[in-house]
């Protein structure tokens, strides 16, 4: 079984992708760590992330970078946002991302374009949104308490940025797919939110077996 899980920065599909892949026992994979690895390969490379020649050499990131807690950092989302809308970069991960959700008895996999592109044939799908001050309330919270200072005005400016550049870049925006099961979090806390997400496979499961 595949699951896609796609949606804006911080609006709980990441946490609710993970919550899914241990309630059916597949393994996750968070592809926006693939495109911020490239972005932070690149920023310490002291290159461009605007400059599609420095982003696709930013793919050249080892394995071992995954487990980078730098990824994490905002400067690491904002230049991932940045290489993300250049297509020969997702071009250089696409393959990557596809032999993942190939394997045997499947996988869940979270980003912007899981279920558009990368595993159109999805068993289930969910498009994750919440409003974009609450998804800044939430970052910000998440950043203060991994000890990092900023506003809570630079944060909603950088995820509503981040929204623009994601849902306007010509290749592979971020769209919720036709057949994708929609999950808006804004009034949720994230207990309701992986129950509801819960229900919404479940019931896929449940079409799928009667067809």
């Amino acid at each position: 079984m595949i699951i896609a899980v796609d949606g804006p920065a911080a609006s709980g599909k990441g946490t609710i992708a993970r919550a899914l892949a241990k309630h059916y026992g597949l393994p996750h994979l968070d592809t926006g760590l693939l495109y911020r690895a490239v972005g932070l390969h690149v920023l310490r490379e002291g290159a461009d992330p605007s400059i599609a020649a420095d982003a696709l050499a930013g793919c050249r990131f080892s394995d071992a970078m995954l487990a980078d807690p730098q990824l994490r950092s905002e400067a690491a989302g904002a230049a991932a946002s940045v290489v993300s809308a250049h297509p020969a970069v997702r071009a250089a991960l696409i393959e990557r991302q596809r032999a993942f959700a190939a394997r045997p008895g499947g996988a869940v996999l979270d980003g912007r374009d899981i279920g558009t592109v990368i595993a159109p044939h999805a068993d289930a799908k969910l498009f994750v949104k919440a409003a974009p001050a609450v998804r800044a309330r939430r970052r910000h919270e998440e950043l203060r308490g991994r000890g990092l200072e900023t506003s809570f005005d630079r944060v909603l400016l950088d995820i509503r940025e981040r929204d623009r550049r994601d849902t306007l870049r010509d290749h592979a925006p971020m769209v919720q797919a036709d057949d994708a099961d929609l999950l808006d979090t804004t009034f949720m806390d994230i207990e309701a939110a992986i129950d509801r997400a819960l229900a919404l496979v479940e019931a896929r499961i449940r079409m799928a077996a009667n067809d």
